[in-house]
């Protein structure tokens, strides 16, 4: 299985194709990346038609669309997200969404549970609580509750509540940009706890297409109507306009 996959929900619009063979091992056939959020509605076509031109692969091959569906930028997601319903009507190409927050989490491997945080500024973050399920070669991330944007310190308090009541003595690890920007926050709450290597704070498409996949095997993709925003919060406009 060949996997495109799209992630404009953040600063660095990234971009994959992913195969798995037939004992479920990942290879990544092309990869880009962009780190300017300005650009992802010009740069996003000409990045997927350098990975098809770098694998020797064109849309025909792909067999399944992961797409980032968000929180994050409003505009970002939109962006991907229109591309790839495109792609998914052209090619008849089945779907799969997979949130921001549930894609960092398979940017590390073997963590017990994972608080993914992304930062929504103003102390604000959008956070999501994922334990392990190792009862694979490749293990799966199961959502411990639904994804929630909120600010910082009560994501955290919630987050503590949920360890000492469900996940007592597992450890924890914190993912993304707002597990960096408010670590003095989080030590302040936790002693005992992991935060991801560099890497594992950034959004990756290929995290995105292993996420994809897993959720393909539970039946999970459809057609493009099975990929739509999810914000979380309002944007600043909405906010300003209610105030």
């Amino acid at each position: 299985m060949k996997i495109l996959a799209v992630d404009t929900s953040s600063k660095n619009c990234s971009v994959s194709i992913v195969e798995v063979d037939e004992n479920e091992k990942f290879k990544v056939l092309a990869e880009g990346n962009n780190d300017d959020e300005r650009t992802h509605s010009v740069k996003l076509m000409p990045m997927i038609d350098n990975m098809f031109k770098s694998s020797n692969l064109s849309l025909d091959n792909i067999d399944l669309l992961a797409c980032c569906l968000g929180p994050g930028s409003f505009t970002g997601i939109r962006i991907g997200i229109a591309t790839m319903k495109a792609f998914a009507d052209a090619k008849n190409i089945p779907t799969v969404g997979v949130t921001s927050l549930e894609s960092l989490a398979y940017n590390t491997e073997n963590a017990s549970i994972i608080c993914s945080l992304i930062d929504c500024k103003h102390k604000n973050v959008y956070s999501g609580i994922f334990e392990i399920n190792s009862n694979s070669e490749n293990p799966t991330y199961v959502q411990v509750q639904e994804d929630i944007s909120d600010e910082i310190n009560a994501v955290l308090d919630n987050l503590k509540a949920v360890c000492s009541k469900d996940l007592e003595n597992k450890k924890l690890t914190f993912v993304g940009d707002g597990s960096v920007l408010y670590k003095d926050v989080i030590t302040e709450k936790f002693t005992d706890y992991d935060i991801g290597f560099s890497c594992s704070n950034i959004q990756s498409s290929i995290s995105l297409a292993k996420c994809a996949y897993f959720k393909f095997k539970q039946g999970l993709a459809g057609d493009s109507n099975n990929i739509s925003p999810i914000y979380l919060r309002k944007s600043q406009a909405e906010q300003a306009t209610n105030n």
